[in-house]
């Protein structure tokens, strides 16, 4: 692959089809470990508007149980939705937002955008797979349009961004995730839970990444990291957070209980 990073992740946001979505961002990824130059955004786009599935609000997704194997397959789709998001979410966070700095920190920054991107379309290709053996497959069902509203709010501001985007969204997986793979378990559906819990895993190191970087760049602007992640929270995510809050997961991504316990 030649060209900029900045036309590389341009072309994988403007990807409609969700499989080559993700099986471009990994093939980029395993080319370009180390990451070209990334030249400063003109006309950057946003993620491409998809024909399947059809979104919906969050408040109108339909609620099914995983007693049945109808409810399994619409929690594993709800993932694969919020997976495939992720993929556009690195790729965006590294292309709106790496050319915000400079030297060797844009060169950190992007490598771990990067491998965040990859890990998302492993994520995706995975419990797409999985909807396959199941009988169905990624489309087959409505999906919320949460994670797009999400990054279109905060197409302005990185620190908005790394707010929302790992420190809430992500970190709520971390609160739910736990949970949802004892369901699958108790219904013997092993397979599934089993690809959750590379999923839990891998979002734990995640919420690390955008940790680090909103402490780096909040210190950078000297702002107050934990003041500034509330007030953020509350002008984004007017909702409020809700509990219960995996305060142990949250800890080992480095997240104090301090920043986001007074949020829900």
């Amino acid at each position: 692959m030649s060209g900029t990073l900045s036309s590389h992740l341009a072309a994988i946001l403007l990807t409609k089809s969700p499989e080559e979505k993700a099986r471009n961002a990994r093939l980029f990824f395993r080319e370009h470990r180390k990451a070209p130059p990334l030249l400063p955004p003109q006309n950057w786009p946003d993620p491409a508007t998809r024909d399947v599935p059809p979104l919906k609000p969050p408040s109108e997704m339909p609620k099914r149980g995983l007693g049945s194997l109808a409810g399994r397959q619409a929690l594993l789709h709800a993932v694969a939705h919020i997976e495939l998001n992720a993929i556009d979410l690195a790729a965006d966070m590294a292309g709106r937002f790496g050319h915000e700095l400079a030297g060797p920190d844009q060169e950190r920054f992007l490598q771990d955008w990067l491998v965040v991107m990859d890990d998302e379309a492993r994520h995706f290709l995975m419990v797409a797979d999985r909807l396959t053996e199941m009988g169905s497959g990624y489309g087959c069902l409505p999906a919320h349009d949460g994670l797009f509203e999400a990054a279109r709010r905060t197409s302005h501001d990185i620190l908005a961004r790394l707010a929302i985007a790992p420190m809430v969204l992500e970190a709520r997986g971390l609160d739910v995730t736990p949970g949802m793979i004892e369901k699958f378990r108790r219904q013997e559906d092993h397979a599934s839970a089993d690809v959750l819990e590379v999923i839990y895993c891998d979002e734990i190191g995640h919420v690390a990444t955008g940790i680090k970087w909103f402490r780096y760049i909040c210190t950078r602007q000297e702002v107050d990291p934990r003041s500034h992640f509330q007030a953020l929270v509350t002008r984004y995510f007017p909702g409020g957070l809700k509990k219960p809050f995996n305060d142990g997961a949250r800890s080992e991504a480095g997240f104090e209980r301090q920043w986001y316990e007074g949020l829900a």
